[in-house]
């Protein structure tokens, strides 16, 4: 069975109307878009009424599929594992729902195939794939920090925004975000503002 995948669709913005542990759904200008997502995406996502979400748009034969994800480094991540033959959208996601997306990326990175074969649906053979077809890939985009730094660079940006328009002062809120990042913790939006707000 072919299968195609589009990048078509990218992001997707809108009223959160429907929140289930595997699958949001999305009111953008009065189209509901159901997206499938990861445990680790939903953790993130939060009560928000405006929920955003990177997409990654699947098409096949038998069906069309939206997954979002609420970083892009876990985006990325899914296509590096959809790339690995016999790895398909579902198993990818069963992966990023087991397993933190750096948990994800250290396992590969360490030939750890014990722990990518406690994700129900691998077997000893799909983590050897996984780890020989991606461990390169990883170690190129990763070394940890490339990856998370250009989230904590959105998150951070987001953040700072959302200060200055709070009434900081643009050179204080800098500061005191970038005291609460060297702690070195990956954060979400809202932490980061919250304790920021604390050493304001």
């Amino acid at each position: 069975m072919h299968k195609h995948d589009y990048s078509m669709i990218a992001q997707i913005k809108g009223r959160l109307i429907e929140k289930t542990p595997t699958y949001v759904v999305i009111d953008c200008n009065g189209v509901g878009y159901e997206l499938k997502i990861s445990l680790n995406t939903f953790s993130k996502i939060g009560d928000t009424e405006v929920c955003s979400l990177f997409t990654h748009f699947v098409v096949r034969e038998d069906a069309q599929l939206l997954y979002g994800f609420k970083e892009t480094s876990e985006r990325e991540l899914f296509r590096l594992l959809i790339s690995v033959s016999g790895v398909g959208s579902a198993t990818a996601m069963m992966i990023l729902s087991s397993l933190s997306p750096n948990d994800t990326k250290q396992a590969i990175l360490n030939n750890d195939v014990n722990t990518l074969k406690g994700v129900k649906g691998i077997g000893a053979k799909s983590a050897e794939r996984i780890i020989i077809d991606l461990r390169d890939k990883i170690g190129k985009v990763d070394s940890s920090s490339t990856i998370s730094g250009t989230v904590s660079n959105t998150v951070k940006e987001e953040a700072l925004s959302a200060l200055v328009m709070l009434g900081f002062g643009k050179n204080p809120a800098e500061k005191a975000l970038n005291k609460v990042m060297s702690a070195g913790e990956e954060l979400t939006v809202e932490e980061l503002i919250k304790r920021t707000l604390k050493n304001l």
